[in-house]
């Protein structure tokens, strides 16, 4: 219950901000001026709905429904901008982003704006419905996740097996392509099973520390061996190690309160790839950026849902594996104008250097929660 209320406070308050961060740019006035009136802000003549200088609306009012008006408008109304905004983010990035760069700024949400929504609202996701990859063991066709325990099993009859296989040949003088082809084929299995089972392993031991299993917990900092030099920063690994649940709070918590790292860690490669094309400005590299992101946070929180949805969630990888590098190509040619060979060969290389960025921003979370 705690987490759903947690869930519901990071929607609000991904709406509060990005609304504080998007100003009232392109919306229809909600009232006429009113005469020759001063602005109660800064005194300047009011000659329409909004201020000339300042920019505050002509008609204020000191009432319970206008406060609930500006909380839900904040909340909730991205106006028709977040309408015209999302599907040109999702079909067409490219034209969005050239765009926005080269003046229609009221017309769309902001970047920033977008993403900061973005980025509350997939954590809140999370925290509602999970994360939109979990990882999962299978075995045969009932897609039962395994334990350690039934590859045990597996292991033993797959060994038995074999040794009937090897006698059996050693009765035929020791030459039978049939069954060493079988024997071959019964090797392969076991070496499956038992790097299965380091898998099952590593993950049941994962959900023993999340859980924070006193057993596992000892098994693994009383293996630990540290020694970086620091003394000070050996307690604190080691303290990380004895306190996984605390480690991955600071972790989960640190992502999203430090996502727009993920800006100025990418900047230098997308810059890279335009070094030489003068009339390109930095800005547009982060206008590109952060719609890019915005995109990749939307699409989780759509894989978090599919993953909930039986038999759906198996477009899941198909989203990841096509769909972004699809986004990226488009969203290159049409914000930079780019032939289809230039947006190719940048896609390939922005999605390696995607996978830099993450690494680094990992990296970064983890040393965050450690320190």
């Amino acid at each position: 219950m705690s987490g759903d209320i947690e869930a519901v406070g990071e929607l609000v308050t991904a709406g509060v901000v990005a609304r504080a961060l998007e100003p009232r740019a392109g919306e229809a006035a909600s009232g006429d001026a009113t005469g020759a009136r001063a602005c109660l802000n800064c005194r300047a003549i009011l000659t329409s709905a909004y201020c000339g200088s300042c920019g505050q609306p002509a008609n204020t009012h000191r009432s319970l429904h206008t406060f609930g008006h500006d909380f839900m408008h904040s909340v909730l109304h991205f106006d028709g901008k977040f309408w015209r905004t999302l599907p040109m983010l999702v079909f067409k990035p490219g034209t969005l982003t050239r765009r926005y760069v080269h003046g229609e700024r009221a017309r769309f949400v902001s970047p920033l704006a977008l993403f900061l929504f973005s980025v509350f609202a997939m954590f809140a996701v999370f925290s509602l419905v999970g994360g939109p990859i979990s990882p999962n063991l299978t075995t045969g066709e009932n897609g039962v996740a395994l334990s350690t325990g039934e590859i045990d099993k597996d292991l033993v009859k797959a060994r038995s097996e074999l040794e009937a296989l090897r006698a059996k040949l050693k009765a035929k003088g020791g030459a039978d392509a049939g069954i060493e082809g079988e024997i071959v084929g019964k090797t392969q299995e076991i070496e499956g099973l038992e790097t299965g089972k380091e898998f099952a392993q590593g993950i049941e031991i994962g959900r023993k520390l999340k859980d924070g299993d006193a057993e596992a917990t000892d098994k693994i900092s009383g293996s630990l061996e540290v020694d970086t030099g620091s003394k000070a920063l050996d307690a604190k690994i080691r303290n990380a190690v004895e306190n996984p649940q605390f480690l991955l709070y600071k972790v989960q918590s640190n992502a999203y309160k430090f996502s727009w790292l993920l800006i100025p860690l990418s900047l230098p490669f997308v810059w890279l790839m335009f070094v030489w094309k003068r009339e390109v400005k930095v800005y547009d590299h982060l206008v590109f950026i952060t719609y890019s992101l915005c995109f990749v946070t939307f699409m989780l929180v759509l894989m978090s849902f599919l993953s909930r949805l039986g038999p759906l969630e198996a477009l899941r990888a198909p989203l990841l594996i096509c769909g972004l590098p699809a986004h990226m190509f488009f969203q290159l040619r049409g914000a930079y104008s780019l032939r289809w060979k230039s947006a190719l060969w940048r896609t390939v290389v922005l999605l390696f250097a995607s996978s830099t960025v993450l690494m680094i921003f990992a990296f970064i979370l983890i040393v965050l929660g450690v320190s």
